[in-house]
């Protein structure tokens, strides 16, 4: 369904211009990926300092900053096929 937007192929059916245009969400996808790997490394980090002792607080809640920049990066990604289809759907025809 949302095929055509998740393409990587440029639409050609969009007059290109000479300028870059920047990928915003490419940019997106990329930044969450990397996230999820630092939120993933500090999760297990915390289990292996709860395994040794006590950790220290710093390490209890490394996992926070990672998740909550996840989760905007997430709910951008989620909000844009429907922007998509709702941009769709002013254009005149």
């Amino acid at each position: 369904m949302w095929a055509r937007f998740y393409s990587t192929k440029p639409d050609d059916s969009r007059p290109q211009s000479k300028e870059p245009q920047l990928k915003w969400s490419s940019w997106f996808r990329q930044v969450h990926r990397w996230l999820a790997i630092l939120f993933t490394l500090t999760v297990i980090a915390n289990f292996i300092a709860m395994a040794l002792g006590q950790p220290p607080a710093w390490i209890t809640y490394s996992p926070l900053p990672p998740l909550f920049l996840l989760m905007f990066t997430g709910l951008y990604m989620f909000g844009l096929p429907y922007a998509a289809a709702w941009r769709e759907k002013r254009q005149p025809s």
